[in-house]
């Protein structure tokens, strides 16, 4: 027996102990119709930075000027070279079983220096041929707009958000990307956890274009206070624009559906403290309600504009009325739930994600863990937090439909092929969580859809390819795909293969 076919062994003898039949989890408990996907990102596994037209976007810039900013110094220039192996990832998605792909449209390629540049016909025909070859094998593309990065003109131009000019900018691509693949994409979100990337990029200052301020962060420009909430401000207005004109025109002859993505931890008072108890409530506002509010009722969170006062901005009245036009869908990015300590009471570290609305997160209470560690530092697994945000969401924001459109979990990097490839951890905490989404169904929660982050190993932002998320390994020196446990794992819960057949082969073989 060979090295390659001992690995095999030793996964599908683990995969027969945990297939999902054995451990009551099954692809029945979810409705007919149920989209499961995996997703990735363009700037995270396209690469071909520089090729067929391509403008260069802000994390092409970032990675090359910052280089010491990411744990591994790498960068998305090759990633998984996904821009010429996309067929077979189609391939590769199709022998999984999903039904679904997500994926992210790379501004800089269809629009390379913005509205003022022109269209770029190679990078249409990259995402029609894209398109074509998932639906030729079933698989619904579901598209989203903005994942992080965006033309370095337009980075230049407008310090990315901070400047309104950008609402026309992002109004006049996802027209582009509408009249160009509307026809055949369903389903569509504006933007990908603008939550997450504006605290980041605005008030912490790790993402590009790396503005903070104390007490949150030392950079070279920025004002940690006030331009989180103008930049938010700005995508928010970016985001009705779209669909207010996706819903005016397009929508009725194409059939499809438009929403946004928010990134959604759950958050747990660490005591049964009032202190705590109002901790998790804010922690919820300025991660949740910050933009899901202002979509669904017109204003922002009472809890910011408390805290906040005139560095949140006011909706004019002819934004209030764009804000009208409601998305179809909710987007939920979900990986961990955590506790929550109040900061107002007794100063803390307000160097974090959680800082501006005065909370310190933490994912241990008396010496104990939420859960699991993984190999992002304050990510647990905990498989009960996605049916309480799935309830806490279906409940604030009424029976509109919602979509897992990440959820997956991270390991180490390592050169140990075996030790990749038998990732049981990650198998768990995917029937953990699929688990939660089926008893949320149950309890009456709109679901329509799951997505595993990450279909293959990626470029991981501030954490480069020192992290992997993926299904499937990917070689950086070969670029070669190799499916883990649980891929295995996910096909055998999507088809119902019997490994227990595929074991007694292997043995019968050796």
């Amino acid at each position: 027996m060979g090295a390659g076919t001992g690995i095999t062994a030793v996964l599908l003898v683990l995969l027969a102990i945990v297939a999902p039949s054995a451990r009551g989890l099954d692809r029945a408990d979810f409705p007919p119709g149920f989209l499961f996907g995996a997703a990735t990102s363009a700037y995270q596994v396209e690469g071909a930075y520089q090729e067929d037209g391509k403008g260069l976007n802000n994390w092409d810039v970032f990675t090359h000027t910052h280089p010491g900013n990411i744990r591994d110094g790498r960068n998305g220039d090759v990633a998984d070279n996904h821009y010429h192996r996309y067929m077979e990832d189609v391939e590769i998605m199709h022998k999984l079983g999903v039904n679904s792909y997500r994926f992210s449209i790379s501004w800089a390629r269809i629009l390379p220096s913005g509205r003022v540049g022109g269209v770029n016909p190679a990078g249409i025909d990259f995402y029609n041929r894209l398109i074509a070859a998932l639906l030729q094998k079933g698989i619904e593309p579901f598209v989203t707009l903005h994942h992080f990065d965006l033309p370095q003109e337009l980075e230049t131009r407008y310090g990315s958000w901070l400047g309104a000019g950008i609402r026309e900018e992002f109004d006049y691509y996802a027209d582009v990307c509408f009249q160009a693949f509307g026809d055949r994409v369903k389903l569509w979100t504006t933007f990908n956890e603008p939550n997450m990337f504006i605290k980041q990029a605005y008030m912490l200052g790790r993402y590009p274009p790396n503005h903070c301020s104390p007490p949150f962060g030392n950079c070279n420009s920025g004002n940690s206070q006030r331009e989180p909430y103008v930049a938010a401000h700005n995508i928010l207005m970016s985001h009705a624009a779209a669909v207010k004109n996706y819903n005016k025109n397009y929508k009725v002859k194409q059939g499809g559906s438009i929403g946004i993505i928010i990134s959604m931890k759950f958050y747990e008072p660490l005591t049964n403290t009032t202190e705590d108890i109002l901790a998790a409530q804010r922690a919820q506002s300025f991660e949740i309600h910050w933009f899901l509010d202002p979509i669904f009722f017109g204003e922002y969170p009472k809890e910011m504009r408390e805290m906040l006062a005139s560095n949140l901005p006011e909706f004019t009245q002819a934004e209030k009325s764009l804000l009208q036009n409601k998305v179809d869908l909710i987007g939920i990015n979900h990986y961990t739930a955590i506790y929550a300590k109040d900061c107002v009471s007794s100063p803390c570290n307000l160097k974090t994600y959680e800082g501006n609305a005065l909370v310190f997160a933490t994912g241990e209470r008396d010496g104990v863990q939420i859960g699991k560690s993984t190999a992002l530092l304050g990510f647990y697994d905990v498989p009960e937090g996605m049916e309480q945000i799935l309830k806490y969401v279906t409940q604030r924001y009424g029976n509109t439909p919602i979509y897992i459109t990440e959820n997956g979990y991270s390991q180490h990097s390592s050169n140990n092929m075996e030790a990749m490839l038998n990732d049981i951890d990650r198998v768990n905490y995917l029937r953990g969580y699929l688990s939660s989404i089926s008893s949320a169904l149950r309890r009456g929660a709109n679901v329509r859809g799951y997505f595993v982050w990450s279909l293959i190993d990626n470029f991981e932002w501030l954490f480069g390819f020192t992290v992997r998320f993926g299904l499937y390994h990917v070689d950086l020196a070969t670029q070669k795909r190799t499916p883990k446990m649980s891929a295995e794992w996910y096909r055998d819960f999507l088809t119902g293969s019997e490994l227990v057949d595929k074991v007694q082969d292997l043995r019968a073989d050796s």
